[in-house]
């Protein structure tokens, strides 16, 4: 029988009492005092000059290789759109973000090559044998802190050993980066993109993580070359991204409002995972999972012959949303889940997971 108050774990947004509302609304207030025209006109495709300033300065880098756009999800379409062609080899982590997969593959025509994911990182020494066995990747696509699906953080050794093989076998690393400010535990780790001293690394992360998804500004950093060839094309997509938003943005960014936001998040995050990991202890015991160190999500593995098509159905059955662990990747993971736990109030945890364990003893019959 459904439930009328469902409780979803598929959504990786903020609940809405971690967001910081005033302050948008006195930096909204605040930007359009300071700069009425730079707001209302249609600016230019590398996006508001001031907060591609701004995104230059905090990662070391000239105003050139930033731009600015509507969200991530367009700056990675950019990206795949002005540097992948239709046949060429991508190495992605497996699992990887579904979106990724779609445009990759579906979009963009490219040979996806899935690599496999431990729990610090996509397997290196997986990619090297590929590497030496004849693979010739133009793009890795590797989302290094608090991975989504699966809430993984990649090593500093790793990290490293990514750039090696960039520079020997001559492919792109794209540091898909967008939860980065959300670490709650652990060591604080450097982006490929400052280490990185060949032009081998693109960069890319959001707002809509540490702001709000409403928001809808995201941006690139990479060598000045190719973020030129992508303002061109983002020229002919839209003449330029949404102003408001960029100013906005800018002004919660200049007003030191936006680490206030940060720390509330992830004060909220760190009690949710904590919350969830006790839960899943104490009503899933057969589960495996890694509490992630920050980020939106928990990938979880069910005992072997767990069919997760009948979990996700069972669960929608007494209100509860999940995400399939086979959306993440192109083949497996039949006993496999993601449970985002961003979106979900502390209290609401332990009933969903609840929930979820009923789902998953009536799946299995």
């Amino acid at each position: 029988m459904p439930s009328n108050d469902t409780i979803s774990f598929a959504r990786g947004a903020p609940s809405l009492d971690i967001v910081d509302v005033d302050g948008l609304s006195a930096s909204a207030t605040a930007a359009f005092e300071r700069d009425p025209a730079g707001l209302t006109g249609y600016g230019t495709s590398i996006g508001y000059p001031p907060l591609r300033a701004w995104i230059a300065e905090r990662h070391g880098v000239d105003p050139a290789q930033v731009i600015v756009t509507n969200g991530s999800m367009q700056a990675d379409a950019f990206l795949f759109e002005t540097f992948v062609s239709p046949g060429d080899a991508v190495v992605v982590e497996k699992p990887t973000y579904d979106r990724t997969l779609l445009s990759l593959r579906d979009i963009r025509g490219a040979e996806v090559h899935p690599v496999s994911l431990e729990t610090d990182g996509i397997d290196t020494e997986e990619l090297r044998r590929a590497l030496e066995g004849g693979l010739r990747p133009k793009l890795a696509h590797v989302i290094p802190n608090f991975q989504n699906p699966a809430g993984y953080t990649l090593s500093r050794a790793k990290r490293q050993a990514l750039l090696a093989l960039a520079k020997e076998h001559g492919f792109l690393v794209f540091e898909d980066d967008p939860y980065v400010a959300l670490r709650f535990a652990g060591e604080t780790l450097p982006t490929m993109l400052s280490l990185d001293e060949h032009d081998t690394v693109v960069y890319a992360s959001s707002f809509s993580k540490t702001v709000c998804p409403g928001i809808r500004v995201g941006y690139l950093v990479g060598p000045a070359e190719l973020i030129g060839r992508i303002a061109k094309l983002a020229t002919s997509t839209y003449i330029s991204p949404s102003m408001v938003s960029q100013g906005l943005v800018y002004e919660f960014c200049r007003s030191g409002r936006i680490d206030t936001s940060i720390e509330t998040v992830k004060s909220a995050l760190a009690e949710r995972v904590q919350t969830l990991g006790t839960a899943l202890r104490r009503e899933l015991p057969e589960a495996r999972f890694e509490e992630p160190q920050g980020g939106y999500f928990m990938w979880v593995t069910l005992p072997e012959g767990t069919s997760v098509d009948r979990v996700f159905e069972e669960a929608a059955d007494r209100g509860v949303q999940i995400v399939k662990g086979t959306d993440f990747l192109l083949a497996g993971g039949e006993n496999t889940l993601r449970l985002a736990y961003s979106g979900v109030t502390a209290d609401q945890i332990d009933e969903g997971v609840r929930r979820l364990a009923e789902a998953v003893r009536a799946a299995r019959g």
